[in-house]
């Protein structure tokens, strides 16, 4: 049976660390409050924005309001200020060629899409599911669920690829199998409590996916 796998976006197929970055200082300018530390702020990255937010000292009842600060500012650059991560072009292509291919991501759906085609890499992907797309994003199992269940796939064979332990935790969740990487946002001892399967870029982990029994 042809193999599933699923991929997160950000810190895993693409860098998008300074659209993210200008977003959020736009965000907290904009509430007269002081840009948020950058370490902490990429440490966070996979969380839903809201949380990221909350993380961050953002007031709980205006956290919409940061959301639409951050996103009127990222919808303006996230194009010019997105590439692909080394490796992600010819995992994407190999992976097509031996499995149905899905992303799974804390984006919106929609811009995820636009962002993907921009990229060049969208035909290689079956579906997108976003944060728009779901009631509880990852680490909760619902996004990855969803996206078996678009491709009409089931759990056996099917892989989670991602460099948080969002993505592993979700993986878990859903009683698929995680793969972690290493060339983003995540730190690998993190990861290596929630997988045995880490490696160092998206072309390793489709190699191993393509072994894998």
């Amino acid at each position: 049976m042809k193999k599933t796998i699923l991929f997160d976006l950000d810190g895993t197929l693409i860098d998008s660390t300074s659209a993210i970055l200008k977003g959020f200082d736009a965000a907290f300018l904009a509430h007269d409050k002081k840009e948020p530390d950058h370490d902490a702020l990429k440490s966070l990255v996979g969380y839903p924005l809201e949380i990221m937010f909350e993380k961050l000292g953002a007031k709980k009842n205006l956290i919409g309001e940061y959301v639409k600060e951050y996103k009127a500012c990222y919808e303006k650059i996230y194009l010019d200020e997105t590439v692909l991560l080394p490796h992600a072009m010819d995992a994407l292509k190999e992976a097509s060629t031996l499995a149905d291919v899905g992303v799974v991501t804390t984006k919106t759906s929609k811009f995820s899409i636009i962002l993907l085609e921009h990229l060049g890499v969208m035909k290689f992907i079956k579906t997108v599911v976003g944060r728009d797309d779901v009631v509880n994003p990852k680490p909760d199992p619902e996004p990855i669920i969803l996206a078996l269940k678009r491709l009409d796939k089931e759990k056996d064979n099917a892989f989670m690829v991602g460099d948080t332990i969002m993505d592993l935790k979700a993986a878990k969740a859903a009683l698929i199998t995680g793969v972690g990487l290493t060339c983003g946002y995540g730190i690998e001892s993190d990861l290596r409590q929630f997988s045995e399967h880490i490696f160092a870029n998206p072309h390793e982990a489709v190699s191993f996916i393509k072994e894998a029994q």
